[in-house]
This record gives structure tokens, C-alpha cells and sequence, in this order.
């Protein structure tokens, strides 16, 4: 497939967003202007002013001259910029690969994209239709280079389609202007009497470059398609992800519901061709006002099941607000694992994680109470209590060492131990009672002490020694001694803290 560009030029990007912040500017004879070398010069002008010969360039005194009531603003070049970057993520329900290109353009890699709005013309019509109705001024053109599309979006007839393969004849009655070149080098063409391309296309490449340098070169090749051009898009395209867009706005959540399944069954086919599986889907939904509304679900394990995946969807599609309408559906899979054709069948037959009830109930859990309600913990090779359990994000992973058995662990542990007041006959002997909170515990029962030491590679400390004490009401604890008792100073007694709780 040939690749194919669109690029739309803004003329009046500065002035038509003024009149979109400022409505009562419209119909007024206003420019921008901006302080250069102590003077100040006019940046952009409205149409009006423009009509009455405020140009670009001119200084605001010589424009005031010709014209005393044109009003005069400070032009905020990063206003401008954050406005043509509106631009571009609006333009992203018509392709995934939008660039800017400052300070008044955008490029568009629209392969692949102009058969779902019924074909080249109409795509470019929808498009230019759209933002001219919000009030901006635009030229745009269709080719296969991205240089060839911009200079005809300057030079060219407004709404340009230019067929495949056609850039040299399309190239030929256009200024060298239209090339991108550097002001120095179209004032030597100019006074070569080169006004149109087709006066020095035909001229040997060696004898252009010693004429007019690299540069000049590297454009008309890649106005041509013999060198390629590469453009930076301002969102990476997700590599997995379908669109689907309406004849029609919808507006009910059964047209929602009918959209989503259709891209699902779409999205998850391609997935299982490739052995993939989501594990994060996002659903946008571009309304038809410009705004846009998103959903999105996670999954414990990674699928392409598309009624599980339809089901997380549907508890969240009532907080969608359509507006006036959707025009056009992205379904995205930022997220996705391998996935192997065992793993599907054994969909509903697996035991432990790899049941299809259990991941299911947990992704459901997950859709209604958020993701950050379930937790999965496996053992880490750490002695160290706080260090020994980690917290993974999929059931797929496996634990890189067994839980330890030998010796009995509390089933809650405090995230941080707490300082507690024991009583023991002999310092160094476990306690006979403590206090935790208040409430002072009797011990029936003590066993230990259990000595873990610092990890040093890791931390340097002092020791711990552990023991697990049970009071008269039967509730055990565990609790433990951070470092040597020592009998020389009796103001250096080692403190006692509670670290977690037995069942």
C-alpha cells in the first residue's frame, strides 16, 4: 500500500483563535504584533484587516497610518502552539499519526484511513468541512509525499487530491517556494529565472547541488519520493487498536453497546491470530461537539475472550455521556502479552488462577471497585519480614521462591512495627506482659526467640530477636527485641515492638 499525506495549512491560525477566544473580535480589523529590534511589527492580521492592506512584516505605525481604528494585540506565540496542538489531537479521529508543523501546520498520515469515510475526496471534504465550520481558515492538500502534499496545501488549488504516482507532473507548474527552500536560495533562483519548477527539474542533480547546495536537493527528492521523509506523530500510535466510525451519531447506549462488541470481535481476532491476549483496553469515544469521553478495564490475565472482555466494558458504559452524538469509536489495547492457543482452551478447565471463574470474578471485582482493591502477594528471597512479600501486577508470574513453612508466619503484618511496653523477669527473657495501645496483654504461652539479622548488602542495623507470645484471651502475637540486651548500662535497655498478628 502507498503511503499517503495529508497537510493542512492554518493561513490565520493566530487571528481565528483570537476570534475563538474573543468572539467579539469577529468582523473587526485587528492584528498581532510582536517587539523587534525596538520596534514593533505586525505578526498576523484578521481577513478585514488584511482586505485593507495590513500585512505581515508591516510596522504598527505604518499600519495604524493607513488604517486608525485597526486594533493592535500582543501576539503569545505559546498560545498559538497550544492551539495548533488542539488541533492535532482533534485531528486524531481521522488517523493515529498526527504532527504538528509549527508554527501554522499539521501533517497527517492518513494510509489506510480514507476507504472508512467512503474514499479519498470524501475524507479530505469531511475534514477541511469540519474545521471550517469552527472557524478556521484552511488550505490542505492529499499526496504521497509529505513534501508534495505541503506544497500544494501553500501553492496549490485548496481541497488538492493528487493521484499515486503523479509527483513529478504535479510538481512542474508550482513555484520553487513550494519546496521548503531557504530565503537565500529562492532569491537565487530568482534571479536565475527560475519562477516554476519545471525550469530546472529536468537539470543533472550534480550540477543543482554545486548551483544550490544539499538542501535544495533533499526537498525536490523528497517532494518526489526518492528519499523518504519522516514525520515525529504527537501520541505514539498503539500498535493494536481498531476504529470504527458512523454514518449516523449515536446516541443511545445500545448503538454503544453494538459499536464496542463489533471492535471487540475485531480487535480480539487480530489478537488471537497473533497469540496475543489485553491486559488494559481503552474505548474513546469522539463526539460530534469535538469533546471526547473514555473508559477503560484492566484484566488479571491476559485475553482475548470477547464476551469477558464485552462484560468488564458494559459496567462502565452508563457513565459514557454521548452528547449529541458519537461520530467515531477507538477501541486501543495498550497492554498486551503473549498468550499461547493452550492457554485459551484450558479457559474453563484450569485449576488455581488459570480458571476462567476465578480471573473472571476478580477482573469484575476490579470494573466496579477499581483495580487498586486486589492485591497479589508471592514470597521474595528476602529474611528481612518487611522485604519477604511482594506485590505483582499479574497471575502469569510465578514466584521465584516458596513460601517458608518451617516456621509459623502472622497472617497480618504491620507495615511498620510499633513500639510497645513489655515486662519480663529477666530483661532478655520473653515478656510476661505488654502493653499495646492502652490495653495491657497477660502472656499464657511464649515461644522463641527467633534471631533475624539486618541484610547488610542492603542496610546495616541492629538485630531482631522474634518471639510469639499468646495472652489469656487466646490471641497470639509476634513481636520482637531489636538488639543485645546489655547488663552495663541499664539506660541502653533494648526496646521491644509489635510486628504483627496471628489468626
Amino acid at each position: 500500500m502507498l503511503a499517503r499525506f495529508i497537510s493542512i495549512w492554518f493561513p490565520n491560525l493566530a487571528t481565528d483563535h483570537q476570534i475563538r477566544v474573543r468572539p467579539e473580535l469577529y468582523g473587526l480589523e485587528f492584528a498581532l504584533s510582536v517587539p523587534e529590534r525596538g520596534r514593533m511589527l505586525v505578526r498576523a492580521v484578521s481577513a478585514e484587516a488584511g482586505a485593507l492592506g495590513i500585512e505581515t512584516g508591516m510596522v504598527v505605525a505604518d499600519a495604524r497610518a493607513i488604517l486608525p481604528s485597526l486594533i493592535v494585540l500582543d501576539h503569545e506565540a505559546e498560545v498559538t502552539r497550544l492551539a495548533l496542538q488542539a488541533l492535532a489531537e482533534w485531528c486524531l479521529r481521522y488517523t493515529p499519526t498526527v504532527a504538528l508543523h509549527a508554527p501554522d501546520g499539521l501533517v497527517l498520515d492518513v494510509t489506510g484511513c480514507a476507504y472508512l469515510w467512503g474514499g479519498e475526496h470524501a475524507y479530505m471534504h469531511d475534514l477541511t468541512a469540519r474545521l471550517t465550520q469552527a472557524g478556521y481558515t484552511v488550505r490542505a492538500a492529499m499526496a504521497d509525499t509529505v513534501g508534495l502534499a505541503w506544497a500544494h496545501a501553500h501553492f496549490g488549488r485548496p481541497g488538492a487530491i493528487v493521484p499515486s504516482g503523479e509527483q513529478h507532473n504535479a510538481l512542474l507548474k508550482l513555484p520553487p517556494a513550494a519546496l521548503r527552500l531557504a530565503p537565500e536560495t529562492l532569491e537565487k533562483m530568482q534571479k536565475l529565472g527560475f519562477y516554476h519548477i519545471n525550469n530546472f527539474i529536468g537539470i543533472p542533480p550534480r550540477m543543482l547541488r554545486r548551483r544550490f547546495g544539499d538542501d535544495m536537493l533533499d526537498k525536490l527528492n523528497k517532494a518526489l519520493g526518492y528519499s523518504q521523509e519522516f514525520i515525529e506523530p504527537i501520541r505514539q500510535a498503539v500498535p493494536y487498536q481498531e476504529r470504527l466510525p458512523c454514518l449516523e451519531p449515536i446516541v443511545t447506549a445500545t448503538g454503544i453497546e453494538i459499536a464496542l462488541q463489533k471492535l471487540l470481535e475485531t480487535l480480539c481476532g487480530r489478537l488471537m491470530k497473533e497469540g496475543k491476549g489485553l491486559r488494559k483496553s481503552i474505548l474513546s469515544c469522539f463526539r460530534v461537539d469535538g469533546k471526547m469521553q473514555q473508559i477503560d478495564i484492566v484484566t488479571n490475565r491476559a485475553s482475548h475472550h470477547v464476551k469477558h472482555l464485552f462484560r468488564l466494558f458494559e459496567l462502565k458504559i452508563k457513565t459514557i455521556a454521548p452528547g449529541f452524538g458519537i461520530e467515531l469509536f477507538l477501541l486501543e489495547a495498550p497492554e498486551v502479552e503473549d498468550m499461547t492457543a493452550t492457554q485459551e482452551t484450558m479457559w474453563d478447565t484450569a485449576g488455581g488462577f488459570e480458571n476462567a471463574a476465578i480471573t473472571e470474578l476478580l477482573d469484575a471485582v476490579a470494573g466496579r471497585a477499581g483495580t487498586e482493591t486486589i492485591q497479589r502477594y508471592l514470597p521474595d528471597e528476602h529474611h528481612w519480614p518487611e522485604r519477604s512479600v511482594k506485590v505483582v501486577a499479574s497471575l502469569r508470574q510465578k514466584p521465584e521462591t516458596s513460601w517458608r513453612t518451617d516456621r509459623q508466619r502472622p497472617v497480618f503484618l504491620l507495615p511498620k512495627p510499633e513500639i510497645i511496653e513489655v515486662t519480663a523477669p529477666v530483661p532478655d527473657y520473653p515478656p510476661t506482659g505488654f502493653r499495646y495501645k492502652g490495653k495491657v496483654h497477660y502472656i499464657k504461652k511464649s515461644e522463641g526467640p527467633e534471631r533475624i539479622e539486618q541484610e547488610w548488602w542492603l542496610q546495616r542495623g541492629l538485630h531482631r530477636d522474634y518471639y510469639t507470645l499468646e495472652n489469656q484471651e487466646g490471641q497470639r502475637y509476634w513481636v520482637f527485641r531489636l538488639g543485645p540486651y546489655s547488663e552495663e548500662k541499664e539506660e541502653d535497655l533494648p526496646k521491644w515492638f509489635i510486628h504483627g498478628f496471628f489468626a
